[in-house]
């Protein structure tokens, strides 16, 4: 099944990760994530995640699981990093994650069968490990890599990350938080996004600077 951009269903997730978040330090991305997650009605959402890093966005998808009757899971490389998840999603955000695995990131996910939507922070060693390995679904999925900026300027190629034959649909950077890098991936070579469906570009203001991004989900 291919996915189809449900415009609804963005709004309400961004809404409601923009009252979750509003006391977090990771402005903009959190909330672009989570629409997009939610508009996408991405049915697996997976992240990486380790001891130390924010945790809005985890909060942002948590929400569009939520939204979707989705599965969020987490994957951690250590059992302090679980425990520091656990502690700050429940302490941050009243939110008590049951999908939490321990372990390498590339072996994990490719465990995982069925992917809609992929996180991933590209300051940590094994992301692209978990890009290149990760079981999407059939019907396509969505990659972005958080703190991308640095990884953009140093040549940053999706081809180079990714299995020979996935093909990128399309892909775009954009300038929020320290950069997010996305991209569309199509199933067995083909563009699995639909093209039919209405209000697929989301407004997003940079709380701080006041930008205006607007991008095409």
């Amino acid at each position: 099944m291919k996915l189809v951009w449900c415009p609804d269903m963005a709004s309400k997730a961004y809404i409601d990760t923009v009252k979750s978040c509003q006391n977090f330090k990771e402005p903009g991305v959190p909330e672009l994530l989570s629409a997009m997650a939610a508009g996408w009605n991405s049915k697996l959402i997976v992240e990486s995640w380790s001891h130390g890093g924010p945790i809005a966005t985890s909060v942002g998808l948590a929400v569009a699981a939520s939204h979707t009757s989705g599965r969020h899971v987490c994957i951690v490389p250590d059992e302090r990093s679980r425990s520091g998840y656990i502690q700050a999603m429940r302490e941050l955000a009243g939110i008590s994650p049951t999908n939490v695995v321990v372990g390498d990131g590339g072996e994990l996910v490719a465990e995982i069968s069925g992917v809609d939507f992929l996180v991933v922070d590209s300051k940590c060693d094994d992301f692209a490990s978990v890009l290149r390995r990760a079981r999407l679904s059939d019907g396509g999925a969505v990659l972005a890599c958080k703190n991308a900026r640095d990884r953009r300027c140093s040549g940053f190629r999706w081809n180079w990350v990714l299995d020979r034959g996935t093909r990128v649909a399309r892909s775009v950077f954009l300038p929020v938080g320290k950069g997010l890098d996305i991209a569309h991936v199509g199933a067995n070579g083909e563009d699995a996004f639909s093209d039919k469906a209405p209000g697929r570009w989301i407004r997003h203001i940079d709380q701080r600077s006041g930008e205006e991004h607007i991008f095409r989900g």
